[in-house]
């Protein structure tokens, strides 16, 4: 039997527990009433059998609400809202980073803090809910170590059409209960939960009652048109929820926004796999005259594509805009198939273009090449690249020491073409093409290298029924069947309820062997699916995407190429994080540069992206960027900023620009705040919507050769060799800090600052008090006017939910780990100390003692010491970044190409995050002074530090006194900052990093510089 992997859940991601505190804390200090029985339906006949409906708590939904909202969107970087959208809230979560992960732990956190126990997730479709049950079977164990004990399939269940399940398991029940529904169960009148039973009770009056949370997955499938909503909306607020969360990847529209990671921040910070495409025509032979006409330029010119190349480079294709009498051979750099290709004519939009070759005259239209393929060996092409694809890259990550088995997962446009059951073997026309060109492989030398070096892995891989399979769609005899009417846009809520379930059973299928899928033990690795199935699973695996279909050049889109997005796990069902690694392959019947824009697009498209919008981090950004001290970078300024912009005909309603981004520095700003920082705001808010502009999901073009950027071959020399080696020594040591602390002068700055903070906090009670004036209408008929809501608040004597001073000392000692007799002296000297019995309150002053520790241990370190035997490894510290020939043509990456005849550098290219970078690299690379320098991976070496782990930026080899390499220098640049424009955290860790070089050698020295000249200063060279 095969071994099914446990997946290991990590509970430290920094961005999913920010996406669930981001919900959490809306309803801090929020008053709530629990349940009694003056809330019970007493209009509601109940049977013998039957309790009372119980609700969840009930919260008053008021000014506390929406400013705990506002400051969740001023951390987040979001626009601050004015007011509430019906308690609707949007958490935007990129496809693949854990986002039912994210809700369902957030429910278990609003149940411990704050009491909730009726969850309602709707998802839109089979797929999705199917989704949904194998996340809560995987999770069991981890949430039971998270949260005392509690199996969360105790609390969830499925709704299966049983409304009596519903009554028992959750309206009833005073434990926490988590029901997973599709909205087709409830969207519609004629619904069983909607209907009178055989007693005339109607069941959704009592759900209404209960006031459930509702978590949506995927809102968008249900969202309705702009004007009018979908009666599965209409549905969900029809159930008087308390409130609903909203999470997806691709939102149609954002109520409240919450929290926000998108594709480009997702991709950026590796938190999903990185895009290569290989593509059907980028197989033609090198050696062939091919040229295809790209497009009929606005200046009248033929753009065509040919190969070409540069002296000492690879053959590469290359696009030209040509007109008459261009010559292909010397535009390809005299490669000699294109000999004699001349442009006959200049182009014309309604013509074909002629290219003479001597001989012939070759025409072509838009779009065409003169290397056409047939369709049956399109299909045979991206079939044979996916399984090689597939060995290439189980070899490369096995060779690499990671126990990673890899998926490759094909999807096709109808089921006939895997199984047929016309066919004498049963096989359809894609399965025999795989079998014919996986037999062929595993026996070329060139790829069973894999087979060979691991047979222990692959026992069974010559067996070709173990190794691929299908799902698809079965009916209740679990007989295949094709989707009735499915079209790749169909929207699954239309299919017939016969071919739901038919999906449904297919689904179950396939789920069923997610964890064992990653097993070595399972010799399966070749997946085929109808596409009607593509939402419906995903496996973190999936490193090579074949979308097959006979006709057209339709390339998978987003949706389809999440299925491969996930981080993938090893044999141990850990996660890898190996951006290396990390990449899905997606093998395209297109030409690179067409698949790259439309997908470009289509992640556009669905997050909304427009490069001329100005959105909140931009503003935000700009404000922080520009020197203004945090505490003034409140949502009121944001707002003040957003105002100023718009009043002077900026930006428009949108937010989008309405002038050139530069145009700013035309603009007097009237707020004080924004006046005395003018210029450096507009130059910030300039370089931020530039930098937008560039903001692109990487595609890698795997037609092309791989860019290598090894160490230079100089590096070999015994001299560098000793460089190096003498540099190591100096960066591999590893330190901790010795602090020094003020005990009585950090007791008294914290009593001082928390007296500041509570001697104006009130703890109230807030009542929604809503007002409608009696009156007559024209029919004379009586009727009560819309009501008018107000909030009241009524401060509260604390007296009798008073925590004793040991409940608050031992909550504040477990959340900043300061000795308890440190707590009391602070407590005890508090003027209003009854305030910490407000759990709000608490919290606030836990995290201002937390900062004032911070602080004050910054302050107060003496020296660093090595840590004997605990050393970095060069190959993290020295680590070279990963290159593509995409990433050195698109100019917005600041990539750097060292000069091999300089002698200096230890890479051939270094990827920089900024122009003054860029800059700083070249002057290196030319000061005659420098004998190596190298960029430092990020988090290949680290400094310890009060604020977190801190690592520098250069490491350089500076030629001394008498041409000896005495002295040592790790920079931290901080580009065209002055000293006055650090923050006071960066001033602190830079100085953690002088006494951290310090304590390792004295011949090294640490400076931060804001240019070379800088830096050369410093050095005093």
């Amino acid at each position: 039997m095969t071994k099914r992997i446990a997946f290991q859940f990590e509970d430290g991601l920094g961005y999913q527990k920010e996406a669930i505190e981001s919900v959490v804390s809306l309803f801090n200090g929020v008053n709530r009433q629990e349940e009694s029985a003056i809330y019970r339906n007493i209009t509601r006949v109940r049977q013998l059998t039957e309790g009372d409906p119980v609700r969840n708590p009930q919260i008053v939904t008021g000014t506390r609400l929406l400013n705990n909202l506002r400051e969740v969107q001023l951390r987040n970087m979001l626009f601050p809202d004015n007011q509430l959208d019906n308690n609707n809230f949007t958490i935007e979560m990129e496809t693949g980073t854990g986002k039912t992960y994210v809700y369902l732990r957030t429910i278990l956190e609003l149940n411990k803090c704050y009491g909730f126990t009726k969850f309602m997730i709707v998802v839109p479709t089979i797929a999705i809910r199917k989704g949904v049950e194998k996340s809560i079977e995987m999770l069991r164990e981890h949430f039971m170590a998270l949260y005392d004990g509690l199996d969360l399939k105790n609390h969830a269940f499925v709704y299966s059409s049983n409304p009596k399940e519903i009554s028992t398991k959750f309206v009833e029940t005073r434990e926490l209960s988590i029901v997973v529904m599709n909205i087709q169960a409830f969207n519609k009148e004629t619904n069983k939960l909607r209907d009178k039973d055989e007693y005339g009770q109607v069941l959704w009056d009592d759900i209404k009652h209960i006031n459930p949370i509702v978590i949506i997955d995927e809102p968008q499938k249900i969202e309705g048109a702009a004007k009018k909503k979908s009666a599965s909306l209409e549905a969900i607020e029809m159930l008087s929820p308390l409130f609903i969360l909203r999470y997806s990847a691709t939102h149609k529209r954002l109520y409240n926004q919450v929290y926000k990671l998108d594709s480009y921040d997702a991709y950026q910070n590796n938190l999903v796999k990185k895009i290569e495409v290989k593509t059907v025509h980028g197989t033609i032979s090198k050696e062939y005259p091919y040229v295809r006409y790209v497009e009929f330029t606005k200046d009248l010119h033929a753009k065509i594509e040919i190969f070409h190349v540069e002296q000492g480079g690879p053959i590469r294709t290359k696009t030209f805009n040509v007109r008459r009498g261009a010559n292909l051979h010397e535009l390809s750099g005299s490669l000699e198939q294109y000999r004699n290709m001349i442009v006959q004519e200049d182009p014309h939009q309604l013509k074909k273009l002629k290219i003479g070759t001597g001989d012939n005259i070759i025409e072509l239209g838009i779009g065409d090449n003169n290397s056409d393929i047939s369709e049956s060996d399109i299909i045979r092409i991206q079939i044979r690249l996916a399984i090689r694809s597939h060995l290439e890259k189980q070899l490369k990550i096995l060779r690499q020491g990671y126990n990673i088995k890899i998926l490759t997962l094909f999807f096709i446009d109808a089921v006939h073409k895997f199984r047929d059951s016309k066919a004498t073997d049963g096989r359809g026309e894609y399965l025999r093409i795989f079998d014919e060109e996986y037999a062929a492989i595993i026996e070329d030398s060139t790829w069973n290298q894999l087979f060979a070096e691991f047979p222990a892995l692959f026992k069974h891989y010559r067996d070709i029924l173990k190794v691929r399979e299908g799902y698809f769609a079965v009916d209740k005899n679990k007989q295949t069947v094709e989707v009735e009417n499915w079209e790749a846009l169909l929207d699954e809520q239309k299919l017939k309820q016969k071919s739901q379930e038919d999906v449904d059973r297919g689904i179950e299928l396939i789920l069923e062997k997610k964890d064992e899928l990653i097993s070595f033990d399972e010799p399966l690795a070749f997946i085929f699916s109808h596409s009607a199935l593509r939402e419906g699973w995903d496996n973190p695996n999936v490193f090579t995407l074949c979308t097959l279909k006979r006709g057209g050049s339709e390339i998978a889109k987003k949706q389809e190429i999440g299925r491969g997005l996930r981080l993938p796990v090893d044999t141990n069902g850990n996660r890898c994080t190996n951006a290396e690694i990390n990449e899905l392959t997606i093998i395209a019947n297109d030409y690179y540069d067409h698949f790259a824009a439309a997908l470009q697009n289509d992640f556009n498209d669905q997050a909304g992206f427009n490069k001329d919008e100005v959105t909140a981090d931009i503003i935000h950004k700009a404000l922080k960027h520009a020197g203004i001290p945090a505490e003034k970078v409140t949502a009121e300024l944001v707002d003040t900023f957003k105002n100023e912009l718009l009043q002077n005909k900026f930006i428009n309603e949108k937010n989008q620009l309405t002038k050139n981004a530069k145009d700013i520095r035309n603009i007097e700003f009237k707020d004080e705040t924004l006046k005395e920082h003018s210029e450096m705001i507009k130059e910030k808010f300039v370089e931020q919507m530039i930098a937008k502009g560039t903001k692109k999901i990487p595609v890698k073009n795997g037609d092309e050769a791989p860019v290598d950027n090894g160490q230079h071959s100089f590096m070999s020399e015994d001299s560098f060799v000793q460089l190096l080696k003498e540099l190591s020594t100096r960066m591999s040591k590893r330190t901790m800090y010795q602090v020094k602390i003020d005990h009585q002068a950090f007791i008294d700055s914290c009593v001082s600052e928390l007296n500041d903070l509570l001697r104006y906090k009130k703890i109230r009670n807030e009542y929604e008090v809503e007002t409608g004036k009696a009156t007559f209408n024209d029919q004379q008929k009586f009727m009560l006017a819309e009501a008018i809501q107000q909030y009241e608040h009524q401060d509260l004597s604390i007296q009798w939910q008073k925590k004793s001073d040991f409940e608050i000392v031992n909550y504040i000692m477990y959340h900043t780990l300061l000795p308890r007799l440190a707590i009391y002296k602070i407590v005890s000297k508090l003027d209003r100390k009854v305030l910490l019995s407000n759990q709000d309150i608490l919290d606030i002053a836990t995290q201002r003692i937390k900062s004032k520790l911070k602080e004050y241990k910054a302050l107060g370190i003496t020296e660093y010491h090595t840590i004997d035997g605990y050393v970095f490894s060069d190959k993290t510290i020295f680590e070279a970044d990963s290159i593509d020939q995409t990433m050195l043509d698109d100019a917005a990456n600041y990539i750097y190409k060292t000069n091999p005849s300089n002698r200096r550098a230890m890479y051939k290219y270094y990827k920089l995050d900024s122009k003054g970078e860029k800059t700083f690299a070249e002057q290196l690379d030319a000061d005659p002074n420098v004998l190596l320098f190298t960029k430092i991976k990020k988090g290949g070496f680290v400094i310890d530090t009060p604020y977190g782990e801190y690592s520098p930026d250069w490491a350089v080899l500076y030629r001394g006194d008498n041409n000896t390499a005495k002295l040592y220098f790790i920079i931290e640049t901080k580009i065209d900052k002055e000293d006055k424009d650090l923050t006071t955290v960066e001033k602190r860790k830079i100085k953690c990093g002088e006494l951290h070089f310090k304590a390792v050698s004295n011949d090294v020295d640490f400076h931060w510089a804001n240019s070379y000249t800088d830096f050369k200063n410093k050095i005093g060279r």
